[in-house]
C-alpha cells in the first residue's frame, strides 16, 4: 500500500474501515462522520451525524455483508478525498445485491471524517 498516492492509501484504508464497522457494529460509524454531514441514501437525503446515524440505524436488515468489487479515489482541489466504492451486498436472508456508494472524506483534527455520501443499489428493471 505505501507505493500508492496518499490520496488512495487514504480512501482505501477508510473503505475498509466503513465497510468492517458497518458489517459488525454499525453504531460505531458515527465516528467516521463530520457533525454536519450529508448523507443521501436512495434518493433521501438527511443532514448531520445524528440523522445519518439514525437512518442507518432504521434499516430494517439485523445482519449485513458488503464485498468490495472495485474502489477508486481521487484528491479534490481542496485537500479532500473523493472514494467510489462499487460491491455487492447481502442482508439477513435477501438476494445478492450490487451497490454504488460514494465518499467525500477531509481531515478534520487530523482525522479523516466523511462530510459528503451517496448510496443507490444497483437495482434493474428490465421488464
Amino acid at each position: 500500500m505505501g507505493d500508492k498516492p496518499l490520496w488512495e492509501q487514504i480512501g482505501a484504508g477508510f473503505v475498509q474501515l466503513y465497510y468492517q464497522q458497518f458489517d459488525t457494529d454499525r453504531v460505531k460509524l458515527a465516528d467516521l462522520y463530520y457533525d454536519d454531514c450529508f448523507m443521501t441514501f436512495e434518493g433521501t437525503t438527511v443532514r448531520g451525524k445524528n440523522d445519518v446515524m439514525a437512518k442507518l440505524n432504521s434499516l430494517p436488515f439485523r445482519s449485513i455483508q458488503h464485498i468490495i468489487t472495485a474502489q477508486d479515489h481521487h484528491p479534490t482541489p481542496d485537500n479532500c478525498v473523493m472514494s467510489m466504492v462499487m460491491g455487492q451486498l447481502k442482508a439477513d436472508q435477501d438476494q445478492v445485491m450490487g451497490f454504488q456508494q460514494v465518499f467525500l472524506l477531509k481531515n478534520i483534527g487530523n482525522k479523516w471524517l466523511c462530510t459528503n455520501e451517496m448510496f443507490r443499489l444497483s437495482l434493474h428493471n428490465f421488464a
